[in-house]
């Protein structure tokens, strides 16, 4: 199995546990294909970040697919126009780098400060549990592994974000039980 999908699983089971997303994840393509770009725009901050501060580099990535869903919702025909990485970059830009939760969670999403605190930590645990499993990995740093597995864990996190963010919208993905006739 590679990490990736390893991530994903673990941060899957993890958010289901506590409600915030359901068994099946939402298919949204439109986000999906957003991702590289989001991925050429988040990749230079989140690297410089990861030294020093690997959580923030690793969740920050989770707020963005959560501020993406939710313009997704609100006013996709403008953000698609935008692009990912401007889309990053302009929220990014809006308040700082360091300031980008913050910015996400009471300005994007509206969140009030309590409602903000639990998402910050759910967040926070999604890229802790993320960053164990990279340590755990025995990868060596610098190497092309190592890049593969950042990536896959930045793919993972922003899967979630956005499936956090649309199963708070109300998206609920529940099998239908259509009989034929």
């Amino acid at each position: 199995m590679d990490f990736e999908k390893a991530t994903l699983d673990d941060l899957h089971k993890y958010l289901i546990s506590i409600g915030k997303v359901d068994e099946r994840l939402p298919e949204c393509p439109d986000l999906e294909e957003m991702w590289p770009q989001v991925l050429e725009g988040y990749l230079p901050d989140g690297i410089r970040e990861f030294q020093e501060y690997p959580v923030t580099s690793l969740g920050w990535i989770m707020y963005i697919g959560m501020a993406l869903a939710r313009r997704w919702d609100t006013d996709w025909e403008n953000a698609s126009k935008q692009g990912g990485r401007s889309l990053y970059e302009t929220m990014r830009d809006e308040k700082g780098y360091d300031n980008l939760d913050d910015n996400i969670l009471l300005n994007l999403l509206g969140l009030d400060e309590k409602e903000a605190e639990e998402v910050a930590k759910n967040v926070g645990e999604c890229a802790s549990r993320t960053l164990g499993a990279l340590q755990r990995s025995h990868i060596e740093a610098g190497t092309e592994a190592a890049a593969k597995a950042y990536v896959g864990a930045l793919h993972a996190l922003y899967t979630m974000g956005v499936a956090y963010e649309l199963n708070a919208l109300g998206y609920h993905m529940t099998p239908l039980n259509i009989s034929p006739k």
